[in-house]
C-alpha cells in the first residue's frame, strides 16, 4: 500500500490551471507597487538634491591639494602658492608616523614650497655662513615663513616664533609632501650618504631618528616606484591590451554563435578541453619541480625571499611549482568528481543550454544589453564617488592645538591661528602649535556629514541593485516571449527586447525598486558588520568576535538567498505582470514544487558556463603570455619593452574574464527564464491537441524523465 505524503498538495501552493487565453507574457498590464515607485522617485530626487548641496559646499581641491598650517592649498593656480605644490614640515622629527603626516596632524609648522631641500643645513650654520656668502640665506629662506627676511634675528627668537625651521634635511616629494631621502647602502640606512646630522638645537641625531619619525615611508616610496613602473607598462602596452580584449570579445561572440548550432558538442569539448589543459598544467608543473629539485638556489622558500615585484624570481623556486601542481591537481579532481557524480544532470543542463542558444539566436540583441547595464552602473558609481568627495571636502578650515607635551590639556582643542600667539596656551604648553586639522563647521549640515555619507552609500546600493534588476527583468521578458511562442520563431512578437524594457520601466519600476530595496538593506547591514569587524580586530573579547562572525555568516547567506529569489521574482513579473510579493511567492512555490529540477539548474548550469568563461579567458591569457614574453618569433619585434610583463598579462586575463562573464550572464538569465517557463508549461498543459506544450519535444523528454 502506497504511503501517503506528510506534506499536503497545497503546501507549496496550487499549480496554475489551464488558461486557454494565456499566450506568454501578459500584454494588458497595470502598474505594480506604486507606493514603492513613488518612494523610489522621491529618493532619487532627494539624492539629486544631496549631490547639489554637496557640490555647493564641497571643494575637491581640499582632496587634490595638500593644505599648509594656514589652510591654504599648495599648488593651486591663481594663488600665491601656485608654484609651491609641495608641503614642507619644519621639524619632521616631531611627526610620529606617516599616517599622521598624510592627515596633516603633525605638531609642527607646515608650509608650501616649490621644491624639497637637497642638503643638510641648520639655521645656526646658515646664520654663521651668511656673513660671508649671501647665497646661504637665499637658499634657506625658501623654507621659512613667507615674508620673513631677517637673517640677523636671534636664533632663539626665530625658533620661538617658528619663522624658520631649525634644520633641513635632504628630501624628496611623495604624496606632494617632503620626506627624508632614505637610501640603504651596504645594509646601512643613510640620507645623502650620512648616518648622522645636526638638529639645529645643539644635538647630533642619527638617521635612525628620521626613520622612526617617518616609519614606513621607505616602503611607501618603494611602492611609488613600483606604481610608476606599472604606469609606464600600461602606457607602452595599452594598444596590445586593447587588442587582447577585442580578441576575447570576438572569441566570446564566436563561442556563442557556435553554441547556436553545436551546443552539445561544444560544451563537451569545453569540459574535456579544461580537463586536458589541467592535466597538461599538472605535468608541466611536475616537470619544472623535478628540474629545480635539488638545486641549492631553488630550494629557498617563498617566505625567505619575501615580496618581489619581478615574478620571474618565484618561477626559479621549486616550491612555487609544487604549490601550482597541488592547486591544479585539487581543481582537476573536483572537476572530474563533479562530472562523474552529476553526469546525468550535466546532460540536462546541456539540453537547457541548447534551448538557450536557440533563444539567443532568435533575439541576438540580448547579447549587447549588458552594455546598457554597464553604462548605467558606471553612471551610478561616478555620481556616488563625486558626491562622496564633495561631502568629504565640505566645510571651513578647522584649526586645533598640537603639542609634543603629553600632559598639555589644550591638545586637540580648536584654536584661531591669528590670535594663538597671544593666548596663554603657548605659555602653558611650550612649543605647541595652532595647526590646520580638517575641514568642518558648526552648522546642521556639517554636523550630519557622516549621516549624509551613509545616505549616499545606501542610495548608491539601491540604484545599483535596481539597475541590475531592470536588466534581469528585461532579459526575462524577451526570453519568455520566445518560450511562449508556439511556432518558433514565427510567433515571437516584434522587437521583444525593446518591448520588454518598456514594460519593465513603465509598469514595474515599483516592483523592481522594492526587490532592490530589500537586497540593499541586507548589503548595507553587511557593510556595517564589516566595519565593526575591522574596528574589533584588536579587541580581546572573544564572545563579541564570535557573535560578529556568526552575524556576518548569516547575512551573507541571506544576501545570496535574496539574490536568488529576486532573480526568479523578476522572471515572474516579466511573465505575469504581478507585484513583487506575489511574484516572489509564485516563484518560490513553483521552485519548491520542482525542487529536484532546481538542483539541476542551480549549480550545474553555472558550472558549465564557468568552464566556458575559464576556457576563453585562459586561452586569451596563454596567447598574451607568449606575446609579452617574446615567445612568438613572427611578432617578437613588436613587443614593447616592459618592466613587469605580468602587468598587461593580468589585465588581459581579468578583462577577458569580465567580457566573457558579461556575455555568459545573458545565457544564465536565458536558462533561468526558460526553466521557470518550462515548469509553468508542465502545470498548465498536458501535451494534448487542446493543451499543447510550448517546449520542444527533446527538452520535454529529457527534463520530464529526470
Amino acid at each position: 500500500m502506497a504511503r501517503k505524503s506528510a506534506i499536503p498538495p497545497s503546501y507549496y501552493g496550487e499549480p496554475h490551471k489551464f488558461d486557454p487565453t494565456f499566450r506568454g507574457p501578459i500584454h494588458n498590464r497595470g502598474c505594480t507597487d506604486v507606493l514603492c515607485c513613488v518612494i523610489f522617485v522621491i529618493v532619487i530626487l532627494g539624492y539629486i538634491a544631496l549631490g547639489t548641496v554637496a557640490w555647493m559646499h564641497g571643494d575637491p581641491r581640499k582632496v587634490v591639494y595638500p593644505t599648509d598650517s594656514y589652510g591654504q592649498f599648495c599648488g593651486q593656480q591663481g594663488t600665491l602658492n601656485a608654484n609651491k605644490a609641495i608641503l614642507f614640515y619644519f621639524n619632521i622629527l616631531q611627526c610620529a608616523n606617516p599616517t599622521v603626516l598624510i592627515n596633516l596632524q603633525c605638531p609642527t609648522t607646515q608650509l608650501c614650497v616649490s621644491k624639497c631641500p637637497d642638503r643638510f643645513a641648520t639655521y645656526i650654520d646658515m646664520q654663521y655662513n651668511y656673513r660671508r656668502n649671501k647665497s646661504y640665506w637665499e637658499y634657506y629662506k625658501q623654507f621659512c615663513k613667507p615674508g620673513f627676511n631677517d637673517p640677523d634675528k636671534p636664533v632663539a627668537q626665530v625658533l620661538r616664533d617658528e619663522d624658520c625651521p631649525s634644520m633641513i634635511v635632504p628630501s624628496r616629494p611623495f604624496l606632494q609632501r617632503c620626506f627624508p631621502d632614505f637610501i640603504t647602502r651596504n645594509g646601512t640606512l643613510t640620507v645623502a650618504n650620512k648616518t648622522s646630522f645636526k638638529d639645529g638645537l645643539g644635538k647630533t641625531r642619527s638617521v635612525i631618528d628620521l626613520r622612526d619619525a617617518a616609519n614606513g615611508i621607505t616602503s611607501l616610496l618603494d611602492a611609488k616606484e613600483v606604481g610608476i613602473k606599472i604606469f609606464e607598462d600600461y602606457a607602452s602596452s595599452w594598444f596590445w591590451i586593447l587588442i587582447g580584449l577585442v580578441i576575447s570579445m570576438l572569441v566570446s561572440l564566436l563561442f556563442i554563435l557556435l553554441l547556436r548550432f553545436t551546443a552539445g558538442v561544444l560544451f563537451w569539448m569545453v569540459i574535456f578541453g579544461v580537463i586536458a589543459a589541467g592535466g597538461y598544467g599538472i605535468w608541466h608543473c611536475y616537470w619544472e619541480y623535478s628540474s629545480l629539485k635539488g638545486n641549492p638556489d631553488s630550494d629557498i622558500t617563498i617566505s625567505d625571499i619575501g615580496f618581489q615585484t619581478d615574478f620571474r624570481v618565484y618561477l626559479q623556486l621549486s616550491q612555487t611549482w609544487l604549490i601550482f601542481m597541488i592547486s591544479l591537481a585539487v581543481i582537476e579532481a573536483i572537476i572530474i568528481l563533479v562530472l562523474i557524480f552529476l553526469r546525468n544532470r550535466v546532460r540536462i543542463a546541456i539540453a537547457l543550454l541548447k534551448e538557450g542558444s536557440k533563444a539567443i539566436g532568435c533575439i541576438m540583441l540580448t547579447l549587447f544589453y549588458p552594455i546598457i547595464t554597464f553604462l548605467l552602473l558606471a553612471l551610478c558609481i561616478a555620481y556616488w564617488a563625486i558626491t562622496a568627495v564633495f561631502l568629504a571636502s565640505s566645510g571651513e578650515p578647522v584649526y586645533k592645538v598640537m603639542s609634543t607635551l603629553h600632559d598639555c590639556k589644550y591638545t586637540n582643542l580648536t584654536c584661531d591661528p591669528e590670535t594663538f600667539s597671544q593666548s596663554n596656551v603657548t605659555k602653558l604648553c611650550p612649543g605647541s602649535q595652532c595647526t590646520f586639522a580638517f575641514y568642518g563647521g558648526e552648522s546642521v549640515y556639517h554636523h550630519y556629514i557622516f549621516v549624509l555619507q551613509l545616505c549616499n552609500l545606501f542610495v548608491f546600493l539601491w540604484l545599483v541593485n535596481f539597475t541590475i534588476a531592470l536588466g534581469q527583468c528585461t532579459l526575462a521578458g524577451a526570453f519568455a516571449s520566445y518560450y511562449w511562442a508556439l511556432r518558433k520563431p514565427a510567433d515571437i512578437p516584434p522587437y521583444p527586447l525593446a518591448s520588454s524594457f518598456g514594460k519593465a520601466l513603465r509598469y514595474h519600476t515599483g516592483s523592481l525598486a522594492f526587490g532592490a530595496l530589500i537586497l540593499s538593506i541586507v548589503q548595507f547591514i553587511r557593510i556595517i558588520l564589516e566595519y565593526l569587524d575591522h574596528k574589533l580586530k584588536g579587541a580581546h573579547n572573544a564572545f563579541a568576535r564570535f557573535l560578529l562572525c556568526c552575524l556576518k555568516c548569516c547575512f551573507w547567506c541571506l544576501e545570496h538567498f535574496i539574490k536568488f529569489m529576486n532573480r526568479n521574482a523578476y522572471i515572474m513579473i516579466a511573465i505575469y505582470g504581478k507585484n513583487f510579493c506575489a511574484s516572489a511567492r509564485d516563484a518560490f512555490f513553483l521552485l519548491m514544487r520542482n525542487v529536484m529540477r532546481v538542483a539541476v539548474l542551480d549549480k550545474v548550469t553555472d558550472f558549465l558556463l564557468f568552464l566556458g568563461k575559464l576556457l576563453i579567458s585562459g586561452s586569451v591569457g596563454v596567447l598574451a603570455f607568449f606575446f609579452f614574453t617574446r615567445q612568438i618569433p613572427v611578432i617578437q619585434e613588436e613587443v614593447p619593452s616592459l618592466n613587469y610583463y605580468w602587468v598587461p598579462l593580468l589585465t588581459v586575463i581579468f578583462g577577458s574574464y569580465m567580457i566573457a562573464h558579461g556575455f555568459f550572464n545573458v545565457y544564465a538569465m536565458c536558462v533561468d527564464t526558460l526553466f521557470l517557463c518550462f515548469c509553468e508549461d508542465l502545470e498548465r498543459n498536458d501535451g494534448s491537441p487542446s493543451k499543447p506544450y510550448y517546449m520542444p519535444p527533446g527538452l520535454h523528454r529529457i527534463l520530464k524523465k529526470n
